[in-house]
């Protein structure tokens, strides 16, 4: 019998082999039928062959390709035609790689996976690896790809989300129109001192039982201030020294960061690249992400420096922040109970925030 891609060579039989040629057993594989048979198999200068009950073979060994060695898995030489030889015996296929030149240094990565002891620790490593790169690696990407992130695409991120907030977590304001317009001339002229080159808007909707006193801020720039905490601000300067918060999220792009960490790389490889479509696609993801997602506590301090500078300039004090800080802190009654939504949710630390500004405070009355 000769089968497909053999070369019958009537002048070349086993008993023509010199001895010290390489030899082994295997089993083989017609390539038609499931069913496999014992073979012998030598090599004789650059021709495999294959000698089988009812079968003597002999193939190119150029064209023999030797599969990548696999743990104890037995080895695999794929014949042309669709043959194929599987056999246990590794140290003569090693052999035979090396003869030919194949998967030069895959020897060592088979011997590292049949050793369990090397696996082991080699699953820990990676885990460990795994845990490094989410507390370190994953964090320190993101504030990268927050800052390369073309302003026009986060711009575009803020238009998605706003639709998205609407009528899910927010409704319509019930400010009067004359107070929402006031708000926003003051919030302007903070924006313009402050933000750097984003299309700043402030937006008023109500919060309700879900959202209550909050205020926002999205990467390209839209701030959101519910009406519950219009309510509870007692002047103007409580509101501005939050929106200034707000503006320092913005302009240290906090919440992109927030995005990419949260969300993945993919994300922040699509978005980087100008992909408009990728990041109006997690637009759905953002509201809850930023209502249920708190800052992190350096993150809390670099806007809480911007708000505090912003009011010692033009009040020279930060009590208006403090305040209203206090009052979020009192309505959430003895227990110190906070609805999920709610600012201080968003913003945690409140003690350690408090006693910033109290001491941005003190330190610009000492230079005073």
């Amino acid at each position: 019998m000769t089968p497909p891609g053999s070369d019958r060579n009537d002048d070349l039989n086993f008993s023509d082999l010199t001895p010290g040629e390489l030899s082994f057993a295997a089993s083989y594989f017609d390539g038609l039928t499931s069913r496999d048979r014992p073979a012998e198999v030598q090599i004789n200068g650059q021709t495999l062959l294959v000698r089988s009950e009812g079968l003597e073979a002999s193939y190119p060994l150029k064209g023999v390709r030797i599969e990548s060695p696999l743990s104890r898995l037995r080895r695999v030489l794929k014949l042309p035609g669709g043959a194929r030889l599987e056999t246990d015996d590794r140290r003569a296929i090693a052999a035979l790689e090396r003869r030919m030149g194949r998967n030069a240094g895959l020897g060592l990565v088979q011997r590292l996976e049949s050793n369990w002891p090397v696996a082991l620790a080699s699953v820990v490593g990676v885990l460990a690896f795994l845990g490094l790169f989410v507390q370190y690696g994953l964090p320190a990407l993101a504030g990268v790809g927050a800052q390369i992130t073309p302003v026009a695409v986060m711009t575009a991120l803020d238009a998605q989300t706003v639709r998205a907030i609407d009528g899910e977590y927010l409704s319509a304001s019930s400010l009067n129109p004359a107070r929402q317009n006031a708000l926003r001339r003051e919030f302007a002229a903070l924006a313009a001192e402050q933000g750097g080159p984003y299309t700043f808007r402030l937006l008023f909707r109500d919060g309700g039982d879900l959202v209550g006193a909050n205020a926002f801020a999205l990467p390209g720039g839209t701030v959101f201030v519910t009406d519950e905490l219009v309510k509870l601000a007692q002047n103007d300067r409580e509101i501005l020294g939050v929106l200034a918060h707000e503006v320092g999220h913005v302009e240290h792009r906090h919440a992109m960061r927030q995005i990419y960490q949260s969300l993945g790389l993919t994300l922040a490889f699509s978005v980087v690249a100008g992909d408009v479509t990728s990041a109006a696609s997690v637009a759905a993801a953002v509201p809850a992400l930023l209502l249920n997602s708190g800052y992190s506590r350096q993150a809390e301090t670099q806007a809480d420096d911007d708000a505090g500078r912003w009011l010692m300039k033009h009040y020279g004090t930060t009590r208006p922040l403090q305040d209203i800080l206090k009052r979020l802190i009192e309505q959430d009654g003895p227990e110190g109970k906070s609805s999920v939504l709610d600012m201080l949710a968003s913003h945690p630390g409140e003690g350690q925030r408090l006693a910033h500004l109290r001491a941005i405070e003190a330190q610009a009355e000492g230079k005073r």
